[in-house]
């Protein structure tokens, strides 16, 4: 069990950790669609959120203080999920479907994220202090 943990800690550290490099390296395009998502201080927001992101990555991968990993993608999760994919507000029948999809993906990855609450610490094969 402790190396399908590491696995899957892997997997979603690494998920996460793409995430934090797109907003880097792609923010010349994120910056104008969150602005169109009226989010902001959008030139902020994305590598602000990358930071984020790279703060519960890192903690994911590591094992080192899970709990901040749950914290920073909270509040990641929350505000992005709710302003970037506002399907209800859309028209257009394809961008509403990629909105509630978007969506719903958020908000699984957002009860995932809050059952890493109930495993003890230290997380087995974890690099904890």
């Amino acid at each position: 069990m402790e190396i399908a943990f590491l696995i899957g800690r892997i997997i979603v550290g690494l998920y996460w950790l793409n995430g934090a490099i797109s907003h880097f390296t792609q923010a010349k395009s994120m910056v104008p669609y969150a602005k169109m998502k009226n989010v902001p201080m959008a030139e902020l927001a994305v590598p602000a959120t990358g930071v984020i992101l790279l703060i519960a990555a890192l903690s994911i991968l590591t094992g080192v203080y899970p709990v901040i990993a749950v914290a920073a993608l909270v509040v990641f999760l929350v505000p992005v999920t709710f302003m970037m994919h506002n399907f209800w507000t859309l028209q257009d029948p394809m961008a509403k479907m990629s909105d509630m999809i978007m969506f719903t993906k958020n908000i699984s990855m957002l009860g995932y994220t809050l059952i890493l609450l109930g495993i003890p610490q230290p997380w087995a094969l974890s690099l904890a202090i």
